[in-house]
């Protein structure tokens, strides 16, 4: 009678045990670039940064450009006329700082469009995961590519190809 008990709460446990691994692995980056759509918003987004950037170094190159110019006649300038360049200088360096937070801060204009543009990409590929997810009854996902802290996992949990064929049909 004391072996069919412990039988059973030894096979009860294991059950639960067993149920309580059901978890994946994916990599969402490798998902991402598996993805036409990714890929061209991606080049999008590093054309238009260039471009920005392009934009940025010819503010400083002026402000530069003045700078060199004012060194090169300021002993010539009187002491009025000096401060006042200065102040341009300062003021144009300052406008070209500005200039370069407003595109590459945190809520820049390059961040909105890349939110903009990789949103709607993002929600598909979550959705996908959360279907393939309840699809398999997985409770839940875990994300190799942002998650530093997995330190080995095995090629049995990773279903990183599943997502993509899943994003695919």
């Amino acid at each position: 009678m004391k072996r069919v008990i412990l039988t059973v709460v030894f096979a009860l446990a294991t059950l639960g045990f067993a149920s309580a691994q059901k978890y994946c692995v994916v990599d969402s980056e490798k998902i991402f670039k598996s993805l036409e759509a990714y890929n061209k918003v991606m080049t999008q987004l590093d054309e238009l940064g260039k471009a920005y950037q392009t934009e940025v170094d010819n503010k400083y190159k002026s402000v530069e450009t003045l700078y060199n110019n004012y060194m090169a006649q300021r002993d010539n300038l009187s002491a009025s006329t000096r401060a006042s360049i200065e102040q341009q200088i300062l003021n144009k360096e300052q406008e070209a700082q500005k200039y370069q937070q407003e595109v590459f801060g945190e809520n820049g204009t390059l961040m909105q469009k890349r939110v903009e543009l990789i949103k709607p990409i993002q929600e598909k590929v979550f959705a996908a995961i959360e279907r393939y997810a309840k699809t398999f009854g997985y409770e839940l996902i875990l994300d190799k590519a942002s998650n530093v802290s997995i330190l080995y996992s095995g090629e049995g949990v990773d279903h990183t190809q599943q997502i993509i064929n899943e994003l695919k049909k």
